[in-house]
């Protein structure tokens, strides 16, 4: 049972202080993940002490949800009086930016809990790794854990896991058998899904809509056997952009976009084109892309990021050519 290993580890090192980091600009499944885990140790020992930090602060929607979830982020976590430290939908210590260092010459035990492929740096350095790629987002592994120890949900628990279901799964576009189980489960606690829901729309700002009107017309459209691949740059919104030129028809979306020295790079394709290429996003695009560029990357199957330095033309090229050569490979 993972979540009884991870208790044990906690008991082993008779940890009192726990601190929970999620990724830079943690999205709703970090922040409603590292909430409901929070919760589910805190009522297993009700003594613990937990922190809750998300690296550069939590992302522009999740900011939007912690009004309605009885949760504090605080941004400067203590390292030094960590006795465990566990990384929520975090697979490489490279997204937690300035605090890479801090987590590396820590002490304390790591535990990682995600549902992205598990990354050889981070193996070496955690002492328990639970990733599960199968599973459509960390809240349905926290969920699980739940499911072990037969521990009913109290209505806060289960609209975070909700929330952070239905985000990462597109509001259930990519949800599997498993995870319509789950959420029927969820909702039973008393779980609004049309309430629920409606907070994962936050009105589009001017600023957004122009970025997204700027890829569309600095587009480079890019064809190779049936898939049509969209590339372009913006300096802000690059997966919001992506996710408009899959909208407008492209199988793959490619944005990339520099701001000072740093580049970032959002991927997006349809769940077709991974359904009948086998091409994973994360794993094998946006990975091997984080490498080149001196940072790191990873992803979903048809949403992945790259975080890095560089030009925004080489990046483009490079993105491309590695796709290009993916898919030919599939060929074979």
């Amino acid at each position: 049972m993972q979540i009884r290993d991870i208790v044990n580890l906690i008991e082993k090192e008779k940890a009192e202080n726990i601190l929970l980091l999620c990724h830079h600009n943690a999205d709703p499944d970090a922040i409603c993940s590292a909430f409901a885990f929070s919760s589910l140790l805190n009522r297993l020992k009700p003594n613990l002490k937990i922190e809750i930090s998300a690296a550069q602060g939590p992302s522009k929607l999740s900011k939007h949800l912690l009004r309605n979830l009885p949760m504090n982020l605080v941004e400067e976590p203590n390292f030094d009086e960590a006795d465990a430290i566990v990384l929520l939908d975090t697979n490489t210590i490279q997204q937690l930016n300035d605090w890479t260092e801090r987590v590396k010459a820590s002490k304390a035990p790591l535990i990682v809990i995600d549902h992205h492929a598990s990354h050889p740096e981070t193996e070496k350095l955690a002492a328990l790794c639970i990733a599960e790629e199968k599973a459509s987002s960390t809240c349905e592994i926290i969920y699980g854990f739940f499911k072990e120890l037969e521990m009913e949900l109290t209505e806060s628990e289960a609209q975070a896991l909700f929330l952070g279901i239905a985000f990462d799964t597109r509001h259930f576009v990519l949800a599997n058998s498993y995870t319509f189980k789950a959420v029927a489960e969820l909702l039973d606690h008393g779980v609004n899904a049309e309430k629920s829901l409606s907070m994962l729309s936050l009105p589009m700002d001017s600023s957004e809509r122009v970025a997204r009107l700027k890829a569309s017309r600095r587009m480079k459209i890019m064809k190779i056997n049936e898939w049509i691949v969209a590339l372009t740059h913006v300096s802000s919104y690059q997966a919001s952009a992506a996710r408009a030129l899959i909208g407008l028809g492209a199988h793959v979306a490619i944005v990339a976009g520099e701001q000072g020295e740093s580049l970032r790079i959002s991927l997006r394709a349809t769940k077709d084109f991974y359904e009948k290429t086998g091409i994973h996003l994360g794993r094998d695009i946006a990975k091997p892309l984080g490498e080149y560029f001196h940072g790191m990357g990873g992803g979903h199957t048809v949403a992945a990021g790259v975080n890095g330095t560089g030009d925004v033309e080489m990046a483009l090229k490079k993105c491309w050519k590695l796709l290009r050569i993916k898919i030919k490979s599939t060929q074979n």
